[in-house]
């Protein structure tokens, strides 16, 4: 197992360009079990999730070539209508074969999913929202199973707004007999990525990206040639890195519309953001400015931003309110900043955060994905050396996140540990 040391201090300058984008990817690559063919999706990041996809995909009867960034997968002859334990275990976006699977075979049965621990994230919404499009719903021995001759339209209401359950039954719909219409459905980039793509295969969608989805099932779908967008929360995530080292980094290959709450934010903390050709330049501020925020689902401030924020705001010159309205169990990595000389408390779902003037490199383990950006962030501004065990968490979700820094200046390297 590998770990990442960084010894703090440097200030981050250049440029650095934007992989494409995980939570986009991932369902798109899922979206290809719907139409028998060949499927070209580009700009694929090169990550732990996308290659427990392409051994779940071949698992299930797929032939998968991935070169360059870009995966072909031939969806021809899917022979198994199983999503085993070993695989889905270890990424929660697994789930989301249920969907194809039983619009395009009418049998699935997938293992109740895993992932990062941030908290509960029932599947329930998936479930009850393929069950009103007539399929039967069993729980077997932690697996779920689910059968429909054929699945019907239907008017079904999020009592939450659910990234992966609007995926999940988008994918279903497309291929149900009927209209879906999806109420307080999430908005997300990726939500409409996902419609724009179903679209490109044949699929009728209205309102991607909107609380209100209207699917209008077809009868089949063609296969996809799709190049997946750039990782908002990858280009955050080095906007902040910027900022915290008081840095001078352009970003590039991201889009500003997907990140308006965060940049409202960050020019809140005083660092300053232009838009240029191909990117954001970030340049980080001489003080710190502390700075409340609320995670929210998009276009609120994303939860995924949270533990990266919350390195930013333990060197503000204030206080700094942080309130986690997502998920419930989103707080681990406070703990290990503590660690590093962050003064930080917890009152339910909101920490309070007092700025410190520095923090101090030590040995810390991360305990999910956001959480080891968090450390390598503070890892980042910190005096003396920092040791980030347990980065297996983080290769689920950033790719060589470490040469990208060290491209800008960091002194940053992975060593076996």
């Amino acid at each position: 197992m590998d770990k990442i040391v960084i010894h703090g201090g440097r200030r981050l300058k250049g440029e650095v360009r934007v992989s494409g984008a995980k939570n986009s990817a991932l369902p798109l690559l899922f979206a290809t079990l719907l139409a028998p063919g060949v499927h070209r999706i580009a700009n694929v990041p090169d990550l732990r999730d996308i290659t427990t996809v392409e051994k779940l995909l071949t698992t299930l009867g797929a032939e998968v070539v991935r070169e360059n960034g870009t995966f072909t997968v031939d969806a021809s002859a899917i022979e198994s209508i199983e999503a085993p334990y070993d695989l889905v275990r270890t990424m929660r976006a697994s789930v989301l074969v249920l969907g194809p699977l039983l619009a395009r075979l009418g049998h699935a049965r997938v293992s109740l999913p895993g992932g990062c621990a941030i908290g509960a994230r029932p599947i329930n919404l998936h479930l009850k929202g393929l069950e009103a499009m007539g399929a039967k719903i069993t729980l077997d021995h932690g697996y779920v199973e689910a059968h429909a001759k054929r699945l019907h339209g239907a008017r079904i209401l999020f009592d939450m707004p659910t990234v992966g359950g609007t995926e999940n039954l988008m994918m279903a719909a497309a291929l149900a007999k009927g209209t879906t219409v999806l109420e307080n459905a999430a908005c997300e980039p990726e939500i409409i990525e996902l419609g724009e793509a179903l679209t490109k295969m044949g699929a009728r969608i209205e309102g991607a990206g909107t609380d209100s989805i209207t699917i209008e099932g077809v009868d089949e779908l063609t296969p996809l040639e799709h190049a997946v967008m750039p990782d908002r929360i990858e280009a955050g995530t080095f906007m902040i890195a910027s900022a915290i080292t008081r840095g001078d980094v352009l970003v590039t290959g991201t889009v500003a519309s997907h990140l308006e709450a965060l940049i409202i934010k960050l020019r809140e903390a005083g660092a300053e953001i232009i838009e240029e050709a191909g990117g954001l330049r970030v340049r980080g501020p001489r003080k710190i400015n502390s700075v409340d925020i609320k995670t929210r689902p998009h276009p609120g401030f994303p939860t995924d931003m949270q533990a990266q924020f919350m390195a930013l705001m333990a060197l503000g010159t204030g206080t700094s309110m942080i309130t986690e309205n997502v998920f419930e169990n989103r707080f681990m990595h406070v703990c290990e900043l503590q660690r590093m000389g962050a003064d930080i408390s917890i009152e339910g779902h909101t920490a309070t955060v007092k700025g410190v003037k520095g923090l101090l490199g030590a040995p810390v383990m991360a305990t999910d994905l956001r959480a080891s950006a968090s450390l390598i962030l503070a890892g980042l501004a910190a005096d003396h050396t920092t040791e980030v065990s347990r980065i297996y968490h983080l290769d689920r979700g950033y790719e060589r996140i470490e040469e990208k820094l060290k491209r800008l200046g960091a002194d940053i390297e992975r060593v076996p540990e």
